[in-house]
């Protein structure tokens, strides 16, 4: 008898935009390589991606042309950046492998859907959409009009006529699963929320040290300012390393506040500066109940220029800013090492969550998290994290986490609370998420 030769297990993931700051859609080719498929992967690579897809020789990255830039009117530029994309899609799909499914991420669904739903009815190949939010309400954020524009309206129209040809869907929230089913006639939709992956996780403070060390040679504030002290190998400004090797917090130092922004309009940086000053003058005036605060922004976006401009001109005594573009290794270090983080983040269609507070979540790090309609389905207001409506509320969650740090013994249980709520969620990884619930569904299409 002869053998039924194995089927081949292709699959190509579509992201468009910049495939390094695209974890999920990353995690996602990961996993996939890891359950032995060889992927395609299209996008831009404006910043590296992971390792596990750069290095593996199953896994092939087709960089995408950028769009050239333009002095067109806004309406314009869209419709030429939606023209150029798509034959830039076009052009890429040529040359990729014949794969079982496409799994795509939405937004930006114009003209993703449009293309790689004409590739699959063409090639006979299964198209699965990951939702990640709605693109016209992404789109509209910017366009006069917003909603109710006649473009954002077509938009829309066009990203639920081709979102409902699709095979299968995944999404971020119930909340959005409930949406695309009732409102928008899609489904089956499956919920798969975002999970850590293992390289976020707490570490200690050795580790915390040797961040502390490396993040000096670049940021005065991390450096050492008191002289050198009898049986002290090394120090940073917050850790020391003592002659027996062991490492402690030096008393009274700074805490460290980390909030990671893509510097768009969808996350307001002015709430946390004004916070920050609230803050400022707080621990100005009462120096003995309330830390040094040291602030590491991390991230890069159209908006990030105008704000470290503003930032330079702050005057500050108590409270410092960096903002550092981490490399990929030492992000979730940054998370695991601080003592507080903060996500401005808010959906501009109310539906999605936050993935830096997943981030956050996996290293162990408490977080003040901006109120928005679903934000339940991860942060637990006293639970797990703060929750806050303006910059009144978050500066007032920042008085009472750093008051008399870092021993304040209320904070100290209501920290220890937080832990355990967090020991919780880590229990459940995205590898671990992503067999019971992606890995079934797309395997039937193989």
């Amino acid at each position: 008898m002869t053998e039924v030769p194995p089927k081949k297990r292709n699959a190509c993931v579509i992201v468009l935009g910049d495939i390094g700051r695209s974890p999920r859609m990353q995690y996602h080719a990961q996993s996939l390589l890891e359950d032995n498929y060889h992927v395609d992967v299209i996008g831009y690579l404006e910043t590296r991606p992971l390792d596990a897809l750069a290095q593996s020789p199953r896994c092939r990255i087709h960089e995408l042309t950028a769009v050239p830039v333009t002095n067109l009117t806004p309406k314009l530029r869209l419709l030429f950046k939606a023209f150029w994309q798509t034959l830039s899609l076009l052009m890429a799909l040529i040359s990729i492998r014949r794969p079982s499914f496409l799994l795509v991420q939405n937004p930006p669904g114009i003209p993703t859907l449009i293309v790689c739903y004409l590739y699959c009815a063409l090639t006979r190949t299964k198209l699965a959409i990951d939702w990640h939010n709605y693109t016209y309400t992404v789109l509209a954020l910017g366009m006069s009009g917003g909603e109710h524009s006649p473009l954002i309206r077509l938009v829309r129209r066009l990203e639920r006529y081709f979102g409902s040809k699709a095979h299968t869907h995944f999404c971020v929230t119930r909340a959005m699963q409930e949406d695309l089913q009732q409102n928008w006639g899609i489904g089956p939709v499956n919920v798969l929320y975002d999970r850590a992956p293992a390289q976020f996780h707490p570490i200690d403070l050795p580790h915390k040290h040797e961040l502390f060390l490396k993040l000096a040679q670049d940021y005065p504030q991390f450096q050492a300012q008191d002289s050198e002290q009898s049986g002290v190998l090394e120090a940073t400004a917050l850790t020391q390393k003592l002659a027996n090797g062991s490492v402690q917090y030096k008393p009274h130092r700074q805490a460290v506040l980390v909030s990671s922004t893509s510097w768009t309009p969808d996350e307001d940086f002015g709430i946390l500066l004004k916070a920050l000053q609230a803050y400022e003058e707080t621990a100005q005036a009462e120096p003995l109940v309330y830390p040094s605060l040291l602030c590491i922004i991390t991230g890069k976006g159209p908006q990030k220029e105008h704000y470290v401009a503003e930032i330079a001109q702050l005057k500050w005594q108590k409270v410092s800013i960096i903002t550092p573009w981490l490399e990929i290794e030492d992000y979730p270090t940054v998370l695991a090492s601080a003592d507080l983080g903060v996500c401005l983040h808010w959906s501009t269609s109310g539906l999605d969550l936050p993935m830096k507070v997943v981030d956050m979540f996996g290293s162990g790090l408490p977080v003040c998290a901006y109120d928005f309609k679903c934000l339940d389905e991860l942060v637990k207001h006293g639970e797990n994290g703060f929750v806050f409506g303006d910059h009144v509320q978050l500066a007032e969650q920042l008085r009472i986490w750093f008051e008399h740090f870092p021993k304040n013994p209320s904070i100290l249980e209501t920290r220890a609370g937080f832990q355990r709520s967090l020991q919780q969620f880590q229990e459940l990884r995205w590898r671990e998420s992503w067999r019971l619930i992606a890995a079934p569904v797309l395997e039937a299409f193989v």
